[in-house]
């Protein structure tokens, strides 16, 4: 009997974004979600039967799509990210949650990558953003520390342009309970004059089979 895999995971949850202005606008939809053990993938292709990494399947996770887009040594990429920005990795687990292709499709406006030490601790966040143009930008943002519940509080300018309905002078700020039995991430947008948007992912774990 194959051994379960100790990081990878499905999870199930749902999305809400909120418009603050210049009018208020909401919506939410359901959506599930990947945690993918970069160490994990090559069991997890042998493991699953509708699930392939860089084959294609009925679902799939192609490492060219993620990173740079070469396909090569994913973990590798991340570190050197963690690297120049001054965060040295110990070779602990670096866990991914993105959407996986589906009939070879996808498309993943927010990749996350959790930056861990080998003593379980956060020590980075990696937030990979794409926008419709087929254009990539990171964020690599070092952890200092976890608050109450281990909640971890982030902040950014933005340096990407992602939609016409938004400037590009604004500030986010990430607020996250790393993947375990849920996960919970909100991402609010601010301007000059205080918030415009604010995004809301919470889901939970599930068991990745077949099934």
């Amino acid at each position: 009997m194959t051994e379960k895999l100790q990081a990878s995971a499905l999870y199930h949850g749902h999305v809400t974004h909120v418009r603050l202005k210049p009018r208020v606008h909401r919506l939410s939809y359901r959506i599930y979600s990947l945690l993918l053990d970069l160490d994990e993938l090559g069991e997890v292709d042998r493991r699953l039967t509708w699930f392939s990494v860089d084959r294609f399947n009925l679902f799939s996770f192609h490492r060219k799509d993620r990173g740079d887009g070469s396909g090569c040594d994913l973990k590798g990429q991340v570190e050197r990210a963690m690297r120049a920005a001054g965060i040295e990795p110990d070779g602990g687990p670096i866990r991914l949650l993105t959407m996986p292709r589906l009939l070879g499709w996808a498309f993943n406006p927010l990749s996350t990558y959790f930056c861990y030490r080998r003593d379980g601790s956060i020590s980075a966040i990696l937030w990979e953003v794409d926008n419709t143009f087929h254009e990539r930008h990171a964020y690599m943002i070092p952890v200092d520390g976890a608050g109450p519940g281990g909640e971890i509080v982030q902040h950014c300018d933005k340096a990407f342009y992602v939609s016409p309905f938004m400037d590009m002078d604004l500030r986010y700020r990430f607020q996250v309970n790393p993947p375990e039995e849920t996960l919970s991430i909100r991402i609010d947008t601010s301007d000059a004059e205080g918030q415009v948007l604010g995004a809301r992912h919470i889901a939970r774990k599930q068991e990745l089979t077949d099934r």
